[in-house]
């Protein structure tokens, strides 16, 4: 379920369940791991650097079948200013680890659709943390987030399939009149993005 008014995550959700014929969910991509996490948990057992990570997070709208295990509680940033009991009823609890594909469909300021695809897995790393939420691995993520998140002005929520099919998100999003020049993807550190300084 969408969250924030967020239309266009509500449709890219629907997508995805079309494509993924599965549950899915919509997470926050601009928050980062600890680095002593990265440190203690990561580093050295997975094959993914600090930018290649991120924590995927919401307040609690994601399905409890993709939650490791899961409690029903209180939104904790909304109880910061309204009393707790008028914030009740999301879920909480690390997302399962598996492979994911984060995409999203958005239109700009002049009806231009865009999108983007990335596909990377939730890593088996408990966060310590609130929400539904979990770390969240993207090979070369930080590239991606720079070149293709920041730079298309996209909005801080993505959309989340259990699986991988970026393969056919791709096609859907042709298929409804995105042009492949507009869709983004996570490209392999040996492809510079347009805007990518090439002497770095």
């Amino acid at each position: 379920m969408s969250c924030e008014v967020d239309i266009y995550g509500a449709l890219s959700e629907f997508i995805g369940a079309c494509v993924s014929e599965d549950a899915v969910t919509l997470l926050d991509i601009n928050n980062t791991v600890p680095a002593d996490m990265y440190e203690e948990s990561i580093k050295g057992k997975f094959d993914y650097t600090s930018k290649d990570i991120f924590m995927g997070f919401h307040c609690g709208n994601t399905s409890s079948r993709k939650l490791s295990s899961c409690s029903m509680k209180y939104q904790m940033i909304m109880a910061r200013t309204l009393p707790e009991e008028v914030t009740q009823g999301t879920l909480e609890g690390d997302i399962m680890p598996g492979d994911i594909t984060f995409f999203r469909l958005q239109s700009t300021a002049d009806a231009k659709l865009r999108a983007y695809v990335a596909q990377g897995e939730v890593l088996p790393v408990a966060t310590k943390s609130f929400g539904s939420i979990g770390v969240f691995a993207i090979p070369q993520m930080g590239r991606f987030y720079r070149h293709v998140l920041i730079e298309g002005n996209y909005p801080h929520h993505g959309a989340v399939a259990f699986g991988h099919f970026g393969r056919s998100l791709f096609e859907v999003f042709k298929l409804i009149g995105v042009e492949p020049e507009e869709i983004g993807y996570n490209q392999p550190k040996e492809m510079r993005y347009k805007t990518e300084n090439p002497f770095v």
